[in-house]
Formats: C-alpha cells, structure tokens, sequence
C-alpha cells in the first residue's frame, strides 16, 4: 500500500537547495548557479519575487511600471535566463537533517535532496492584537499590499489605515492610486522617531523621495495622518467597522487624550515584521534575539553560514533589513555556498564579494532604521487587555495566557501545551512572538525562548496522509489476552 505521503519523484541531489524565491533567495541561486553548481529553487508562490517584489496582476499598468514591478519583472528574467532550476507552486513542510526538502504542490508531494541548504524564508507581519484585530474586513498591512499587487482589488470602498513602519504610506498610495478612499493614517510612531533615524534613512535619497510623495498625495486628498496613535478597538455596526485611535507616548503607551473613531468597511493594520525560522528551527541551529531586527534569529558568521555545516540562511529570515539588503546578501550567500562547495576558489570569492559587502553595508543602514520603527515595544505588549485574543487560530486570550503563566508555565512550550496557543494552522506565526513577550514580562526573563519548529510548516490536507487505502488495508493487531 502507497500512502499519498510518499514521495512522486525522487529527483538526484543538487549541489545546493534554495528555499524562498524573494529577493534574497532567488540572487542567492543565481549567484551559485552561475559558479557552475546545480542549484534547486522552490517557493510556494506561482512566480518569483517574494513580497515586495510581487508581480502585477495583468492589465495593472500603474503597477507594473512602480519601482518594485520593474525590478521584480527583471529578477524574473534573470532567473529565467540563468541554470537555476525553478519549482514554484511547491509548498516546503519539512526538512530534514541531510537537506532533504518535502514539498507538496498540485503534482502531490515531492522530496528533493541537496549537500547544502539555503533557507531565504523572507518575514512574517506581526499585529498586535487589540479589541476587534479578528473580525472580518480586519486585514494586515502585508495582506492589503498583496491584494493591490497582484490582484488588484481594494481592501474596501473606505479603510483606515494604522500602525507603524513605511508600509503603511505605501499602502495608503496605493488605494487612493487605485480609486479608493482612506479615511485617516494612525501612524504608531512621533515624529520624533522619524528624525532621529533621518540622518540613516538618507542613505536612500530615492526611497525618502518616494515616501514624501506618497505623504503629499494623502495632503492633497484631504487624509489625515495622526503620530503617535495606536488602534484603540474596532467594533462591528450594522454592515460598518467602528475604528477609534488612541494617542500614545514616546514608549508606545497609550495615554489619555482625544480618541477619533471612523466609520469604515475595512481596517488595515501592521506593526513590523518578524523573521521566518521555521527551517532554521526545526533543524536546531543556534539563535539570537535582536529587538531592532525583528525578534529571533539564526546566529550567523560573516559568510551566512549558520553553525550546522551546509546550513546556510539570509535575508529578512535572518533579521529586517528590506530588499535592498536581502537582494546583494543574497548574492553573497550563495558565492559563500559556491566556494565552500568547491566550486569558487578563496581569491576569487574574496574579488567577488568586496564589491557586494560595501553595498550591501550600504543599503543596510536604512533597511536596519526603517526594522527599528517597527520593533516591538513592551508598552504595546502591556496594553493588550485580558479579554483580547492573542492566538487567533485557537481563541487564547490574554487572560488565559497569564493564567497558565501563573499556574507556573515557564516556557512557550509549556504555554502551548497548557492553553494551545501556537498550535494552529498558523504554527505560531501569529501569535509567536507576542506570547514570547507576555511571558517574559510576567516572569522577569527576558528574551523568552520561541515555539520550537516542528513540522508541518503550513497545513496539509488529510489526503496528503491517508492516501488512497480504506480500512481493509490497516492491518489490526491481535487482542491483548485476557
């Protein structure tokens, strides 16, 4: 008997696997490619270009000629051009020790096998939760971009817009750009904030231009843009969301002071990103915790080799840095694979990567700036009340959080197992980093460890196990005597 579960095809090794088709993993399989190595890469989405570099949906002409449409249409074509072997559509769940990688698409499943691994599994949005974050038309930041992307359709006729980083200027643009309404901009941040990282964020004089423009656009349209406001709650009204802002203090905590609501069809809302470690934790590589980058991360040498030989990581997955970064890392982690599997020499590499390194040191001191806006505050972690849900798969409130936490739960591991927080579809990347940050502030240790990684990464459907037997085929053991 076949179960669904085993593998269709059991392609030879490659010399190098490359997880994640974004800016930072699809350089990554160019780079290594090009130094003669057979280079896999997969990723679940149906084209290159991760998030940011996420194509146009066909017949967006105004999409198509942004900044990130023509770089994302020239990374496609490089890859496409290049000896990388692409396999999109694949959705990875596991991996193994020996870099096997199990993937699942609408072939079925797959194993594929390579001496080294490169995981570049880019970020996830955090929100912090707050009263309403679940209800329906309640949609990150990320989300809404991907919607405008590569769909092109409006989060709603009316949103509003809150939280923090440069995401939510570039999602106001887009909806005003194509036809919608914004009803006000609750930006997370004082101004304050965003002096003090000017002189890092004028590295990029073209990314600070755009922004400007973005922010002159709502001016022009009459969008009000509140600093320092957070998302007090929203509530549903008849077919309407109810969103009502609360200012904050220069820590993020909210403070007494007018409160503006508006009524909206649609909320979006993101407060920075978090690293992808799923790989790099299932497969027990050591990490670190950066506040200013994001939470938890590989520990890496200067080549983006992780301390498990053949194991190497980059891009957002490794701590917030934007595309920039993630694209001329990307480059560089993969001559770093390519000399280390013998097919680049010491002096060569060393040519190659002096070039890269200035650049990519470059374009990280705004990259960096911009994760520091977005890093998680403990005033924030603070104010989400009892009743709040934090682990939305599962309903876990904070309340019950902090009851498990003063039952005596001293790891996120416990926590999972006392309440079920974390053990969704999601795998805790919803509620991971926030439950990590309620615990360390109710035991006085900080950082907490995270969720360890197990597999599956994403939900696979009961098919994929059962395959295609019935009950004749279990074969029973005998009754125990009596």
């Amino acid at each position: 008997m076949k179960t669904a579960l085993e593998p269709a095809t059991l392609p030879a090794p490659a010399d190098l696997i490359v997880i994640g088709a974004g800016p930072a993993g699809a350089e990554a399989a160019m780079s290594a490619a090009a130094q003669g190595l057979r280079v896999l890469l997969l990723d679940e989405a149906v084209a290159a270009g991760g998030q940011v570099y996420r194509a146009p949906h066909a017949g967006d002409k105004k999409s198509a000629s942004s900044p990130e449409a023509v770089a994302g249409n020239d990374l496609r074509a490089r890859l496409e051009a290049s000896t990388v072997e692409c396999h999109f559509g694949e959705t990875v769940w596991s991996v193994s020790p020996g870099f096997r990688v199990d993937s699942l698409s609408a072939q079925g499943t797959r194993s594929w096998h390579g001496r080294a691994l490169i995981t570049a599994t880019g970020a996830s949005e955090r929100v912090v939760p707050f009263p309403g974050w679940t209800l329906p038309g309640v949609i990150g930041l990320a989300g809404a971009t991907i919607l405008l992307k590569s769909q092109g359709i409006l989060p709603g006729r009316r949103t509003l817009i809150a939280g923090c980083g440069p995401l939510l200027l570039a999602v106001a643009a887009g909806i005003l750009a194509a036809g919608g309404e914004v009803a006000a901009v609750a930006d997370l941040s004082p101004r304050s904030d965003w002096l003090r990282k000017f002189p890092r964020l004028a590295s990029r004089p073209d990314l600070l231009l755009r922004g400007a423009g973005w922010l002159a656009s709502l001016k022009r349209t009459g969008v009000p843009v509140f600093s320092a406001h957070t998302l007090k709650e929203v509530v549903r009204d008849g077919d309407q969301l109810v969103a009502t802002l609360q200012p904050v203090d220069g820590a993020r905590r909210p403070v007494t002071g007018p409160e503006p609501h508006f009524a909206v069809d649609a909320v979006t809302v993101g407060h920075g990103l978090v690293p992808g470690t799923d790989v790099t934790r299932l497969l027990r590589a050591r990490h670190h915790y950066d506040f200013a980058q994001g939470g938890w991360a590989p520990d890496l040498d200067g080549n983006f080799r992780t301390n498990l030989p053949g194991l190497y990581a980059v891009g957002d997955g490794t701590g917030i840095a934007g595309a920039a970064t993630a694209s001329l890392n990307g480059q560089l982690a993969g001559l770093a694979a390519a000399r280390d599997l013998g097919a680049l020499a010491d002096t060569v590499h060393e040519q190659l990567a002096a070039r890269l390194e200035q650049q990519a040191a470059k374009a990280g001191r705004f990259g960096r700036a911009m994760a520091e806006l977005m890093a998680l505050r403990p005033a924030q972690v603070a104010a989400i009340s009892p009743e709040t849900v934090v682990c939305r798969c599962e309903d876990v409130t904070r309340a019950e959080i902090d009851s498990a936490i003063e039952d005596g739960a001293r790891t996120v591991n416990q926590l999972k197992s006392w309440t079920r927080c974390g053990m969704g579809p999601c795998q805790g990347r919803m509620c991971g980093d926030v439950a990590t940050a309620l615990m360390a502030q109710a035991t006085g240790e900080a950082p907490v460890a995270p969720f360890t990684g197990r597999t599956p990464f994403r939900p696979l459907p009961i098919s994929q196990f059962a395959g295609d037997c019935d009950y004749g085929d279990i074969k029973l053991p005998p009754p125990a005597p009596l």
